[in-house]
């Protein structure tokens, strides 16, 4: 017998006549959060468990992790709830979050940019970084609680209300339209310098250059991914709200059901990154993590010596680290 859901639930879906493409969409939504969520503790957990947040470039991405963790679960929290307290907290956490992981993404590029273009790192920048991407999410997730414009907005609780198309655009999809074009020009624009720069260096030998070279392979190849990878999820969300703009109230399932699959998809093509990397594949042996996971529990006493090698897979700052005259033993 079919079933008449606008008759039995009072918060039926606006997006479309039929509710049954609300429940695919919002089910669809949180199986991908899901996995999203186990991706980003996968990642977050190899960071403290091989303790890679004692080095600048995994704490970027550590940090990128720990927002698009939170995200993701308020992902999985989304669905179609009455206007209230609950549905406005869960529109300001997608909110905020969403900001969040966009703007740690930024940082990640402008560090990609100060190593390629300088030759640096931007680590003096660390405080800067959370200052931006906690302290700007909070103001602008904040903004549409002036006016009351949180609450069911469709398939889960975001921005709706009169005029919910310009405080939209102006509190999300404008900016982000924006940030998008310039990230995809700096990241064609680094990959052309980067290019450039290894020719320039073929066939040549010398240390300054040799130590660029290792900025260039073990600083950079880590981080690149990421801005990418946002990227390339963004292009679904971004067309389906224009396309709500163009024509509202007559929302299209699929440009919506791959909105729904590819805005929690985050955690999962990071972890996924993450798990390609050589020197991350290169720990997963269970005498490593063995080692690991005793270093963060036993007793620790300090011996003095020198180690006789130091794997060359190994980032910039993890190999400087690795070469001090330290190293712990665990009784």
């Amino acid at each position: 017998m079919e079933v008449n859901y606008l008759s039995i639930d009072p918060y039926h879906c606006t997006l479309f006549d039929e509710q049954k493409k609300c429940d695919i969409i919002v089910a669809v939504k949180r199986f991908v959060a899901s996995f999203s969520i186990i991706g980003c503790l996968f990642i977050i957990t190899l960071i403290w468990l091989f303790k890679k947040y004692l080095f600048f470039t995994q704490r970027l991405i550590l940090y990128l992790s720990c927002a698009a963790f939170i995200d993701a679960i308020a992902y999985v929290m989304g669905d179609i709830h009455p206007d209230g307290a609950w549905c406005e907290f869960q529109a300001w956490m997608l909110s905020f979050f969403d900001w969040a992981v966009l703007l740690w993404v930024c940082c990640i590029t402008f560090n990609l940019y100060y190593n390629v273009i300088k030759l640096k790192s931007s680590e003096k920048f660390e405080i800067l970084y959370h200052a931006i991407s906690w302290g700007f999410s909070l103001f602008i997730s904040l903004l549409p609680f002036i006016g009351d414009h949180y609450g069911p907005a469709g398939a889960w609780c975001w921005i709706n209300g009169s005029n919910e198309t310009y405080w939209r655009f102006f509190t999300w999809y404008g900016p982000l339209f924006v940030i998008i074009v310039i990230m995809f020009a700096v990241y064609s624009y680094l990959t052309y310098r980067l290019n450039q720069r290894v020719r320039t260096w073929e066939g040549t030998y010398d240390p300054d250059i040799e130590h660029s070279k290792e900025l260039l392979k073990q600083d950079i190849k880590p981080l690149k991914a990421y801005p990418f990878i946002y990227l390339i999820l963004s292009i679904f969300p971004l067309i389906n709200r224009i396309q709500n703009a163009v024509n509202p109230g007559e929302a299209v399932f699929g440009l919506v059901l791959m909105h729904a699959i590819c805005s929690p998809l985050q955690g999962v093509f990071n972890a996924i990154a993450y798990g390609l990397d050589k020197e991350t594949i290169s720990r997963l042996t269970w005498p490593q993590i063995s080692v690991a996971w005793k270093g963060h529990f036993y007793e620790r006493s300090q011996i003095r010596e020198y180690p006789l090698a130091v794997p060359d897979n190994l980032d910039i700052d993890e190999r400087d680290y690795l070469k001090q005259p330290l190293t712990e033993s665990y009784s």
